[in-house]
């Protein structure tokens, strides 16, 4: 194990860092407890990683600080980020795979972005009508 690692994460516009040294188990997103962040489906996602991880997250204080995007991809873009953390902070292979295994998307950035919308189209991203039927 490392003394300390800081990494990031990405989802849409939303990033987020990480910064993982030993300590007490504390968990902060923004300053805020992971305990009240809320809505409580987006924490149930960042917790996914500290779960796997077992007792690894009792002896490190994890800190996250994240910007941009909605809710949801703030929460995936910290789950990135913690999960990333992790990994760096034990060096360890097991736990890679692990994740790996578990959810590809824990350790491996989600690139897609939303399509641009075309000119005289009112919004709409696609260049012409599609059809319902095929």
């Amino acid at each position: 194990m490392i003394k300390n690692a800081v990494t990031s994460g990405k989802r849409k516009s939303a990033v987020a860092r990480a910064i993982i040294k030993k300590g007490a188990g504390t968990i902060t997103l923004n300053k805020i407890p992971i305990d009240q962040w809320s809505p409580s489906l987006n924490r149930g996602r960042i917790r996914e990683p500290l779960i796997l991880a077992g007792d690894i997250v009792d002896g490190v204080d994890i800190d996250v600080q994240v910007s941009g995007g909605g809710i949801t991809s703030q929460a995936d873009a910290c789950r990135l980020a913690v999960a990333k953390a992790l990994v760096a902070f034990t060096k360890s292979d097991k736990l890679k795979d692990k994740f790996l295994k578990y959810d590809r998307q824990l350790l491996v950035a989600d690139v897609r972005r939303k399509e641009p919308a075309k000119p005289n189209r009112h919004g709409q991203a696609r260049a012409k009508r599609q059809k319902s039927y095929r």
